[in-house]
């Protein structure tokens, strides 16, 4: 016999508690896990910006939120790795994540905080429009 119960929303990965302290590695592994899951927030937030119908609106709004809460957790960890190189490989990772939320403001402020060269250009690289 199969007891059905009550619909629980599913958790975010950026929503799940971290046990501190965690490595630079285990970090850097959260962040471009968050930004993964959340990219497809991103991605449908943008699509939905300036709808007109109240479900798209609703439904932009939700996206944003995901997105939002998930950049910001990214950000929360990421000021926590020790490592240089490692902390600016996870900043390019949630520089991308506002990039497909087109949120360049965020975008450009974490850019300003990559300070490995060769992270930097491949950013500058794959965004020529952070440049500016």
């Amino acid at each position: 016999m199969m007891l059905w119960s009550a619909k629980q929303e599913p958790a975010e990965v950026w929503d799940e508690a971290i046990q501190w302290p965690i490595g630079d590695i285990e970090a850097a592994e959260k962040i471009r896990t968050i930004c993964r899951a959340a990219a497809s927030s991103a991605e449908q937030m943008t699509r939905l910006a300036g709808t007109s119908t109240r479900s798209e609106e609703k439904k932009h709004r939700l996206e944003s939120g995901r997105y939002e809460r998930a950049a910001r957790v990214a950000m929360e960890i990421a000021m926590k790795v020790s490592d240089d190189l490692m902390r600016d490989a996870a900043v390019r990772d949630i520089v991308d994540l506002c990039l497909t939320a087109n949120d360049m403001k965020t975008a450009r402020i974490l850019f300003r905080a990559i300070q490995a060269p060769s992270i930097r250009d491949m950013v500058v690289r794959d965004h020529p429009d952070l440049r500016q």
